[in-house]
């Protein structure tokens, strides 16, 4: 049977140096999404235990995975033309979809949450497939490989989706190493082999700009988060300051990632040798712990709300520590990818971070995060500071072989 083909080319122009424009059509995607992180951040806020923090990772794994593969998609195709903009509007309704069973994934929404992946991987990466036959054989070869991929997770989604309690897990689990092991595998497939990251032909400033909108995103649903906890509450002096923290907490997050960093790292992509394997490790992997990160202080912003004064547990103080610990680790990976080494201002961050798990039991929630929100803002100045003493050559970071 010969797989049926598009009739013209819906693959973007390449316009070399500035790369094309972010569409309404793919932010208007990204908005679905903006209620997967408030719903992710819910479900942790509600659930602080061991089995919670491990149906939340999973659960954030594949929103992250639906996303960053469209990213790919549209970075490739170019959504102007009409197929691609009602295939972005089918994958929008199956996103929202999707993200509405997620407090429910490990219950009565099991299957709904598992049919709703596995159809929006799959029913992509097959109009993917429609869209490049004939137009381009490189990314045609390489679709083939990721639709068997994702058949093969897919079959582990749905069985755990008709599965309930510790074989749903597991099942999943067994997905989720299988989606996010392919791309490091290059989607090996006996008799096809594997792709070749200098074969993946990238326009790197629009996938970078997708990946640091999709972290505004993150940022802007953490605040509005905080926000709607503070406006249920009762407002009084010790409210108000943690409301406050919470408040300067997302700002020095905004502000370690854009300031000046996100441009100097999207020039460096761009001119580096090998795009694609920038692209799979930087923008792939290294970005969902940057949003992990956001999801998990998102939760601790909800629960500082809830009772500011209250002595840190050990499930709350996780929570403040963890989620910047994971973002500033996320960044600074990332940075290090396009840049000769992991940044000294990350560095010590983490080590006060690290100092700061020590002190936790003997302080208040509301004491613990501000402590947390000044080691970010101090990331935050001494990285612009060290910026600026290397000087003007430093904003196009050297890319590692």
């Amino acid at each position: 049977m010969t797989f049926p083909f598009a009739p013209r080319s819906y693959l973007r122009p390449r316009k070399g140096q500035g790369g094309a424009p972010v569409t309404q059509v793919e932010v208007f995607f990204d908005l679905v999404f903006a209620f997967a992180v408030t719903q992710l951040a819910a479900t942790l806020y509600t659930d602080l235990t061991p089995a919670g923090l491990l149906h939340t990772l999973m659960l954030f794994a594949a929103v992250w995975w639906v996303w960053v593969y469209t990213a790919w998609v549209t970075n490739w195709l170019d959504p102007r033309h009409r197929p691609v903009q009602l295939m972005l509007i089918a994958l929008s309704f199956l996103g929202l979809l999707l993200s509405a069973s997620l407090p429910g994934a490990f219950a009565a929404r099991g299957l709904s949450f598992a049919a709703g992946y596995v159809v929006m991987q799959l029913g992509r990466s097959l109009f993917m497939l429609w869209a490049v036959r004939g137009h381009h054989a490189g990314n045609f070869r390489n679709m083939r490989r990721i639709v068997i991929w994702f058949s093969l997770s897919g079959l582990f989604w749905l069985a755990g989706g008709l599965a309930s309690g510790l074989l749903r897990e597991k099942l999943w689990l067994l997905a989720l190493a299988v989606d996010i092991s392919a791309p490091a595998m290059g989607y090996y497939v006996p008799g096809l082999g594997r792709s070749a990251t200098a074969d993946w032909n990238i326009d790197s400033y629009h996938l970078a700009e997708r990946c640091a909108g999709f972290i505004l995103i993150a940022l802007g649903e953490s605040i509005t988060v905080t926000g709607a906890a503070f406006f249920a509450l009762h407002w009084d002096w010790l409210n108000l300051a943690a409301f406050f923290v919470a408040f300067l907490s997302s700002v020095a997050l905004w502000w370690i990632y854009f300031d000046h960093a996100a441009e100097r790292t999207a020039d460096a992509f761009a001119h580096a040798a090998d795009p694609g394997r920038i692209a799979r490790a930087a923008y792939t992997y290294l970005h969902g712990l940057l949003v992990a990160g956001i999801i998990a202080d998102a939760a601790a912003d909800a629960l500082l709300l809830h009772e500011p004064g209250a002595p840190a547990s050990a499930a709350s103080g996780l929570m403040i520590l963890g989620g910047p610990a994971l973002y500033l680790l996320g960044n600074g990976l990332f940075r290090s990818r396009l840049a000769p080494r992991f940044p000294p201002s990350h560095a010590y961050g983490m080590l006060l971070l690290g100092g700061l798990v020590l002190a936790a039991p003997e302080l208040s929630e509301l004491a613990l995060a501000a402590a947390v929100a000044l080691v970010l803002v101090f990331v935050a100045v001494l990285s612009e500071i060290l910026l600026r003493r290397r000087g003007p050559g430093a904003r196009q970071p050297a890319v590692k072989p």
